[in-house]
């Protein structure tokens, strides 16, 4: 067993404007749990059928102007032809390896626990290189479409690549609202902590964990 589950937590918001992500968040939310049988598979590309990579549906429709998330499953050697997409998503590594940058970029393999963010606009490859590979990616608006490079544009936003071992772990010693028996980590990812803000995080909680996450400030 492992001594730690990883947990990918992001919040979630339906308005789009220029092309950015949004910053604000005016839904409520419910909570919602999705068993591994119950996730409905599709092709992330269903242009390309089975040459695009498998992806699950976790919540909201991808292909609609909505937030979703979902995981997308990679086969080992997997590697798109250069292309954009027309909204920011993000991603974590949960299996294998995955490297998503520039065509002519040397290959960075982001190992499972790593992170990256994919702006809009920015032409890139996604390749996969471990026996099996799994991501979770979250898009704050939709519909998510794969676009060619002709149609590239700069929206603002970089791209980020963040390898597991670069990610940086708080505890109850460094955030006051995680409790010192509780032995949970977090690591910030993106947004801003404060009122109304989008932000997301990773949660790690240590085997045998039981507790209780309250949203408004996230205490453990």
């Amino acid at each position: 067993m492992k001594k730690n589950i990883l947990f990918a937590l992001a919040l979630i918001a339906s308005i789009f404007t220029n092309a950015q992500t949004p910053t604000t968040d005016n839904i409520k939310s419910t909570n919602e749990v999705v068993t591994a049988d119950t996730v409905e598979w599709g092709w992330l590309n269903p242009l390309r059928g089975d040459k695009s990579p498998a992806a699950g549906k976790l919540w909201g429709d991808r292909t609609k102007n909505e937030p979703a998330g979902f995981l997308v499953k990679f086969n080992k050697g997997f590697s798109s032809p250069p292309h954009i997409h027309n909204i920011t998503y993000r991603g974590v590594v949960i299996k294998g390896l995955l490297h998503n940058d520039d065509e002519n970029a040397e290959k960075q393999w982001l190992p499972a626990g790593s992170y990256w963010q994919q702006p809009a606009g920015e032409a890139h490859i996604t390749a996969a290189d471990g026996k099996e590979n799994m991501a979770f990616l979250d898009i704050q608006e939709g519909p998510y479409l794969v676009k060619p490079t002709s149609e590239a544009f700069d929206n603002g936003e970089r791209p980020v690549n963040v390898d597991k071992t670069n990610l940086v772990w708080l505890n109850a010693d460094d955030i006051e609202w995680v409790s010192e028996k509780s032995n949970v980590e977090t690591a910030f990812l993106w947004g801003s902590h404060k009122k109304n803000q989008l932000r997301a995080s990773l949660i790690k909680l240590p085997a045998g964990f039981k507790g209780k996450m309250k949203k408004s400030k996230f205490k453990f």
